[in-house]
């Protein structure tokens, strides 16, 4: 008999709407303002405005979204681009194994970069066929599925790559390091 991976992570809860979660003020970023920077450990920094960042090849990625919360919105569309095309532009040093993630606004995650190459993980622009609103982290957000949303980070200025980790905001206040919900890491200890 096959044996088939359930679509719901443990203890989360199918929603069609799609709660807005967020820890302080939402910033405005306006498009002509907006720049993503590709610093620390690696060989090509780079500060990409608008344009730049749209002219780098897309994607399109249907994915699951499950917030520490206990909520997981299914089938979510985004549109935006790879973070594997952004590794190959900023080509990281062999040192680099970790990205601290800055987002408008100070809100900061990190992941380990393993998790960051995974095929499904992007920079998205746009949610299920629209451009991504500001609430939901537009005009630019970090979307990795495999994690819970708060690695998701919303409102993305910075990835700067590290040989060391550097835990993040939710990750200082008690969340799990690596936040996978199919092992309810929800909160560290």
């Amino acid at each position: 008999m096959k044996d088939i991976k359930p679509r719901v992570p443990p203890d989360q809860n199918v929603t069609t709407t799609f709660p807005v979660l967020t820890y302080g003020a939402t910033p405005r970023i306006a498009l002509a303002e907006w720049r993503l920077q590709l610093t620390g450990l690696v060989a090509m920094p780079a500060e990409l405005t608008w344009e730049q960042f749209q002219a780098l090849p897309r994607i399109r990625n249907v994915a699951d979204f499950h917030c520490v919360t206990g909520w997981s919105r299914l089938n979510n569309e985004w549109e935006g681009v790879s973070f594997r095309d952004l590794v190959r532009l900023a080509q990281p040093k062999p040192e680099a194994r970790f990205v601290a993630v800055g987002c408008y606004g100070g809100y900061t995650t990190n992941m380990d970069m393993a998790a960051l190459l995974d095929e499904d993980v992007l920079l998205a622009c746009r949610h299920d066929g629209k451009d991504l609103p500001t609430e939901h982290g537009g005009p630019v957000r970090l979307v990795v599925p495999k994690r819970y949303a708060w690695k998701s980070a919303k409102w993305v200025h910075v990835l700067e790559f590290l040989a060391e980790d550097r835990p993040g905001f939710w990750e200082t206040h008690g969340y799990h390091n690596v936040a996978d919900p199919w092992r309810e890491e929800r909160y560290s200890g």
